[in-house]
C-alpha cells in the first residue's frame, strides 16, 4: 500500500464522497442527452478523470460527436472541435505567426493560436487526416505545449483531447501511428444501441425539441477530481494484477503459449494508465479503493490499442479482444 500521512484517508474519505455526489449529477445530466451507450459515458468520464485523452471507435451515426459536446458542457469546460480532412495542415490546429505592421510602420510577428487552444478538443474523425497533421496534436497531448516558429506555447489546463475514428477497415482513413495511440490512456468503442435504446432516440429526438444539457461541473473541480484520483490507495493485490497482465500481454515476457500470438505488447505507460483509471472507476462508482473488477473491466480499453497480433495469428483469426479475454481469464 502506498504510505499517506495521519490525516490523509479521512481527508480522502470525505472527499471522496463530496466528489460521488457532484460526478452522480454529472451522469445523469448527460443522461438526458446520451441514450444506451452509459458504458461509454463512463468510460470517457474516467478517461477525464484520470488526466488523459481518449479514442472514440465506432461507425458514424452512433452520437460520438454528440458524447464529446455534451462532456464539454456538463463538465463546463472550453470546447473547440476540429474536423479532421485530407487536406488539414498542421497549423489548422496549432496556429500560425502572422506580421503585423503597426501605425508607426514598425513590424512585429504575432502568434494567433489555433483550435488546439482549448480545454477540451475534439479531433472528430481523426483518421480521415494525414499522418503529419495527426502528429501534430502528439506533443501537445504529451506535453502541454506546442512549438510554432521556434517559440513554445503552453495549452490551458486541464487540457483533454476526446478524439473520434471510423473503423480502419472504412475507406479514407489514415491509420494512427503507434507512437500516437499509445498517448491515448483509453480505446472506448462505440457499439450499436440496444431496441430500447434506439426506440428512447426515435421519441426523444425527432420531435420539436431536443433535449439541451446544462453544465454541471467546471474546470477547478475537475482539477480537484483529478488530484484526489491520485490520492485514492491501491491494494498491493491490484498492483499485482496489473503488473500480471500488463507483463503478459508483452511477447517474451511469459512462457504461457498466448504469448506467441502478440507481435508487439504494452509498456510501462500501459501499466500507469490502468493505475490510474481503476482508481477513476472506483470513484466514479462511489468507491474509496479500486478492485479486481476495475481492473477487469479497464483491461481491453488500456490494452487493445496499445499491442498487436502476428500476422500468423491474425490468419488463424485470432483477435486482440480474444488475446485480452484470455489473459484477463488467468486472473481470476
Amino acid at each position: 500500500m502506498n504510505a499517506y500521512r495521519a490525516d490523509e484517508p479521512d481527508a480522502i474519505v470525505a472527499e471522496t464522497e463530496a466528489a460521488v455526489k457532484r460526478l452522480a449529477a454529472a451522469r445523469e445530466e448527460i443522461g438526458r442527452v446520451i441514450f444506451g451507450q452509459q458504458s461509454v459515458v463512463d468510460n470517457s468520464l474516467i478517461t477525464l478523470l484520470a488526466g488523459g485523452h481518449g479514442l472514440l471507435v465506432g461507425v458514424p451515426g452512433l452520437a460520438k460527436t454528440k458524447l464529446v459536446e455534451t462532456l464539454g458542457t456538463v463538465i463546463g469546460l472550453e470546447a473547440n472541435r476540429i474536423q479532421f480532412t485530407p487536406d488539414l495542415m498542421p497549423s489548422d490546429i496549432l496556429g500560425a505567426e502572422v506580421l503585423e505592421q503597426a501605425e508607426d510602420g514598425t513590424r512585429s510577428f504575432r502568434f494567433i493560436p489555433g483550435p488546439i487552444f482549448a480545454q477540451l478538443l475534439m479531433a472528430d474523425e481523426i483518421n480521415r487526416a494525414s499522418p503529419r497533421t495527426q502528429s501534430a496534436l502528439l506533443q501537445a497531448m504529451q506535453e502541454y505545449h506546442v512549438t510554432v516558429a521556434g517559440s513554445t506555447h503552453d495549452v490551458p489546463r486541464p487540457f483533454h483531447v476526446l478524439a473520434t475514428q471510423n473503423p480502419l477497415e472504412q475507406e479514407g482513413t489514415y491509420p494512427l501511428p503507434e507512437a500516437q495511440l499509445d498517448r491515448f490512456l483509453m480505446q472506448i468503442d462505440v457499439s450499436y444501441p440496444d431496441i430500447e435504446a434506439e426506440r428512447k432516440i426515435l421519441l426523444e429526438t425527432t420531435g420539436a425539441r431536443d433535449s439541451q444539457a446544462t453544465a454541471v461541473l467546471n474546470s477547478t473541480e475537475l482539477i480537484s477530481f483529478q488530484n484526489l484520483v491520485r490520492r485514492i490507495p491501491v491494494g498491493d493485490s491490484v498492483v499485482d494484477a496489473i503488473l500480471k497482465l500488463v507483463r503478459s500481454a508483452r511477447p517474451g515476457e511469459t512462457e504461457d503459449p498466448i504469448a506467441q500470438y502478440i507481435a508487439w505488447g504494452p509498456g510501462p505507460r500501459a501499466s500507469q494508465a490502468l493505475m490510474l483509471t481503476v482508481r477513476a472507476r472506483a470513484l466514479l462508482q462511489g468507491r474509496l479503493s479500486p478492485s479486481m473488477d476495475d481492473v477487469l473491466a479497464l483491461a481491453e480499453p488500456v490494452l487493445q490499442h496499445r499491442m498487436a497480433l502476428t500476422f500468423a495469428a491474425r490468419a488463424d483469426e485470432h483477435s486482440v479482444r480474444g488475446v485480452i479475454a484470455d489473459l484477463k481469464a488467468r486472473l481470476v
